[in-house]
């Protein structure tokens, strides 16, 4: 009974094995197979039939930089789209890149929900921007999306390798768009939150007056610090305008009263009740009843702002 039972279990493989290698693939199909041959010109597939599928170069990827050699390895297990049953030489056409475009705008769509970061190389400039693929997928970087400041020539940005989110991911339109200035935006605002954060209270600089308001002044204590001097933190004496003893461009002493919400207070009066300095060997912090100071640069040279 049970040599009958492995017989007809024998019989039903063989059976199955059969027809699939009789399998008919129709244009459009989603097919599975292994890797059998890699070459630069093609990529064999075993589709468990007695056709092989072949995947042209021109069909790997719309990406110029895809190199089968690098991507594609003997054994591993590929989905294409079949373009024909029979490519005049018994295999079954394919393409890898049609079957992973959908895959593709999904996790660009996915990627732009979540703000996720991925490096590029810029290939080419085109009107008013630059393109890079990701995914495979073609994307536009806008000049105005290239940096922080106002790019004028995009040429310089070619062969560049750039960090970039995804601001725009529509399949119908077939438009990807990315972002690097998001990025560096992101980048900067995380720096200048530690660069805050390493202000301390009671800490004396210098700075330049770079606005005068009727309320005060604001001074630029460098490293893209800015705070304010309130009219009533300038000097000893009641102003009506601070324009009656700064003017812009000024370098001024100034002394951190506060930091909060982003905003820093800084106060030129505090520093002229400081006692007098007092040199110690040309040191770059001096102390002044236990009030340290220096520059921030100075401040700043052991903390790390860059991860």
């Amino acid at each position: 009974m049970s040599e009958e039972m492995n017989t007809q279990e024998t019989m039903a493989d063989y059976e199955e094995q059969i027809n699939a290698s009789f399998r008919k693939f129709r244009e459009g199909d989603k097919v599975t197979g292994t890797v059998v041959s890699v070459e630069e010109e093609e990529v064999i597939l075993d589709l468990n039939s007695f056709s092989q599928g072949v995947i042209p170069a021109g069909e790997y990827s719309d990406d110029p930089s895809f190199h089968a050699m690098d991507e594609i390895r003997t054994g591993d297990t590929l989905t294409a789209v079949v373009l024909d049953s029979d490519d005049g030489q018994g295999r079954v056409l394919l393409s890898l890149k049609e079957a992973r475009v959908d895959e593709a705008w999904q996790k660009m769509t996915e990627a732009m929900e979540e703000r996720r970061i991925f490096t590029v190389k810029v290939l080419t400039s085109v009107n008013a921007g630059v393109v890079a693929f990701l995914e495979g997928l073609r994307g536009f970087i806008p000049a105005s999306q290239l940096a922080l400041e106002y790019v004028e020539d995009v040429d310089s940005f070619v062969g560049e390798t750039l960090d970039v989110i995804v601001i725009t991911a529509d399949p119908e339109k077939n438009k990807l768009v990315l972002s690097a200035k998001e990025v560096a935006k992101e980048k900067a605002a995380k720096e200048h939150e530690k660069k805050l954060n390493a202000l301390q209270k009671g800490f004396v600089t210098e700075g330049v007056i770079d606005r005068i308001e009727s309320y005060g002044c604001f001074v630029n204590i460098g490293d893209g610090l800015t705070g304010l001097v309130h009219i009533s933190q300038i000097c000893n004496k009641f102003l009506k305008s601070p324009n009656e003893v700064v003017k812009l461009g000024q370098t001024v002493k100034v002394k951190v009263l506060d930091v909060e919400e982003g905003k820093i207070r800084l106060s030129m009066k505090a520093v002229e009740d400081i006692a007098p300095e007092v040199e110690e060997e040309k040191e770059s912090i001096e102390y002044h009843d236990e009030e340290a100071t220096t520059s921030l640069a100075g401040l700043l040279a052991g903390i790390k702002l860059d991860d």
